[in-house]
């Protein structure tokens, strides 16, 4: 499982022109679910997102957390995340999982974060074609892979 995070300011998504999701401060999370992700990879992956010190702290250092600022989340599926550009001009994404499996993945993984994210989740829709809006804070972009994690 991938995810880029990107600290902003704000945040929304639009599909079909409708705003589905939008936060203030808080954490864009684009979402990749390869085939062989497994519960634990969630588990694993929401831990380290919201404990993550990518904020700053009353000195100015990345120092807090999603949890310690009150951020928000919103969370838009990627499955152009698994991309492999090893061979010619034209990406594979052979390793980005299913559509069915990859909704079921990217719902749990949403459910678990709202489990730690008092503040709110907002989402783009899965599938769906979507327009994200986004002011980086820093800017600041960090990439999160869960087969990374030994």
């Amino acid at each position: 499982m991938r995810a880029v995070l990107q600290r902003v300011d704000r945040a929304s998504v639009k599909v079909d022109f409708e705003i589905t999701g939008k936060i203030n401060q808080g954490l864009l999370i684009l979402l990749g679910i390869e085939s062989e992700d497994r519960q634990e990879d969630i588990d694993w992956l929401v831990k380290k997102i919201v404990n993550m010190r990518i904020f700053p702290d009353e000195n100015s250092k990345m120092n807090s957390s999603l949890l310690d600022i009150k951020g928000e989340a919103l969370v838009v599926s990627q499955f152009t995340l698994h991309a492999s550009t090893k061979k010619g001009n034209r990406p594979s994404f052979t390793k980005a999982a299913a559509p069915d499996f990859a909704r079921t993945m990217y719902e749990q993984f949403i459910s678990k974060l709202q489990e730690n994210i008092t503040t709110g989740v907002q989402t783009g829709k899965f599938g769906g074609d979507m327009s994200v809006e986004l002011v980086n804070n820093g800017p600041v972009t960090i990439n999160i892979d869960s087969k990374d994690k030994v």
